[in-house]
């Protein structure tokens, strides 16, 4: 017959007891709750005593000793999470670590679970989202005092993100310095990504614009170096000299593409990547990329959070400061 076993939950009795105090001293020293008189002693058994028991305090008894959640939901969309992305939540939850929050990240669509039901399980402190709120969902999270911080908002005429045109538009300035009139968009072939895509490439064609070049050349470029190669013959055959690619796996595969045409890069065709990933210092020739301070992103989206949470205003993103192009020797 087999038996089965349960984990008993470590409780503050638990520590009290082997401390040889009270609950009520237990949460005062794990509180660190003020205009309480508690000898080092004390203090020190009963940190040990938690220490040795490995207790973690209740989070739902917290929320309501204090009557807010330390807990801050970030919603993404269905995103590939690649090396930025994963840069960047990396980055917030350090810096929100710093002010004693939490972070905790749901991935994917809103059909597969309605939003509602998240927050209203997790009662969040906060909740951060990459795409728009209904007016219902913002009415209901302000009703259960759940501030929000909405990363992208037409609505408010303003993006907290790093606005994803300036990547654009200084790929193309890099370009155009070098003397290209000439250029061409490596567009990706997965949908998922047009959040980052499509801004990217309304920079390359403003900055050409503001220049009176001509409108860059856009097509689609698969992780594959046939058809890289086929993207290649055709941004050769209109006189396209340089590539802007959405991001650096895109640019690696142009040049994949150039090598399959028996050309080189940048004599034959010039490209720029988007995001330094690893790789990109590693291809021949490295990469030419530009690159998002992933710090003070993850610190600024941080203190806007704490800022929501406070009732105060939002700090401004310095992002021109903070994106910058990485020249190695494909452009």
């Amino acid at each position: 017959m087999s038996e089965s076993t349960t984990t008993k939950r470590v409780t503050s009795a638990d520590v009290a007891r082997l401390a040889g105090v009270s609950r009520a001293t237990v949460s005062y020293v794990l509180n660190d709750t003020p205009r309480q008189t508690i000898s080092a002693g004390t203090r020190t058994r009963v940190l040990d005593a938690a220490a040795r028991l490995g207790y973690s305090p209740s989070a739902a008894a917290r929320t309501l000793r204090t009557g807010r959640s330390d807990v801050v939901l970030c919603l993404l969309p269905d995103w590939p999470i690649g090396p930025e992305v994963g840069s960047m939540l990396g980055r917030l939850s350090s810096a929100l670590t710093r002010h004693g929050l939490t972070l905790v990240v749901h991935p994917g669509n809103r059909e597969e679970r309605p939003m509602t039901e998240l927050w209203k399980a997790i009662t969040p402190a906060a909740v951060i989202a990459y795409t728009e709120f209904s007016d219902a969902d913002v009415a209901a999270m302000r009703a259960a005092g759940v501030a929000i911080v909405e990363a992208v908002s037409r609505r408010k005429g303003r993006s907290l993100a790093v606005p994803q045109e300036l990547v654009g538009r200084r790929q193309a300035e890099h370009l155009t310095r070098a003397g290209h009139t000439r250029l061409g968009f490596a567009y990706p072939d997965d949908e998922r990504v047009r959040f980052f895509a499509e801004p990217r490439l309304a920079g390359v064609r403003a900055a050409c614009a503001a220049l009176r070049l001509p409108t860059p050349v856009g097509l689609t470029v698969p992780l594959d170096p046939a058809a890289a190669a086929e993207a290649v013959r055709r941004w050769r055959a209109t006189g396209v000299t340089a590539v802007c690619a959405y991001n650096d796996e895109v640019a690696l595969a142009v040049l994949a593409g150039v090598r399959r045409e028996g050309l080189t890069a940048p004599d034959d065709l010039a490209v720029i990547g988007v995001d330094d990933i690893p790789p990109a210092r590693l291809a021949d020739p490295p990469l030419t990329t530009v690159t998002t301070d992933q710090t003070v992103v993850g610190a600024h989206l941080a203190a806007t959070v704490v800022a929501a949470i406070s009732g105060r205003a939002a700090p401004d993103l310095p992002a021109a400061d903070i994106v910058r192009v990485v020249r190695r020797a494909t452009a």
